[in-house]
């Protein structure tokens, strides 16, 4: 009996534990998650902490905020940025202002953007997929860029026979 007190005591209540970013098994099992750096998921897990379900869209991080939060040099940070863009998982909604003291604004497209009615995630990155040698996987016809490459595995320098070392001849060997 009092096990059900207690239990109807915590309904509606907050968990101790605080907020939590749920990531769906979809996009973790996804190729843009999978080929994701580090340093891009300590950003894109920072952007989810300073959502609030009605701010995407408006996310605020500059690049210095996050370099200095998450111990990361400022191009490290850059690139995080970049790659997250190029996988689909994040849109720069509105580009700060270094003069104005602006950071850029961002919304993440695994959650609907905020503002607009009856709006529903976006998910980009669903449709991102690597590329391969050739190209990406989509188009595999793509020409590669740059000179023909030689398949032949050689390294070191051009084959020759090996010769035997000599015994080198003593001073009375020489004489004769």
């Amino acid at each position: 009996m009092e096990a059900r007190t207690m239990a109807r005591g915590r309904k509606g209540k907050r968990s101790e534990e605080g907020q939590y970013a749920p990531l769906p098994y979809a996009l973790l099992k996804s190729p843009a998650w999978r080929a994701l750096s580090g340093p891009a998921i300590k950003v894109l897990l920072e952007l989810h902490t300073r959502y609030n379900g009605a701010n995407n869209g408006k996310l605020f991080l500059s690049l210095n905020e996050a370099a200095e939060t998450l111990g990361m040099g400022k191009a490290t940070a850059q690139r995080a940025f970049d790659e997250l863009q190029d996988k689909g998982l994040l849109v720069l909604t509105k580009q700060g202002n270094w003069y104005g003291r602006q950071a850029n604004e961002w919304r993440i497209t695994t959650k609907p953007e905020s503002g607009r009615p009856q709006s529903t995630a976006s998910n980009d990155w669903r449709s991102w997929q690597p590329k391969t040698e050739r190209g990406s996987v989509a188009d595999p016809s793509a020409s590669p860029m740059g000179p023909p490459r030689n398949h032949l595995k050689r390294h070191g320098s051009a084959r020759k026979p090996v010769r035997p070392v000599l015994p080198v001849a003593s001073g009375s060997e020489m004489d004769r």
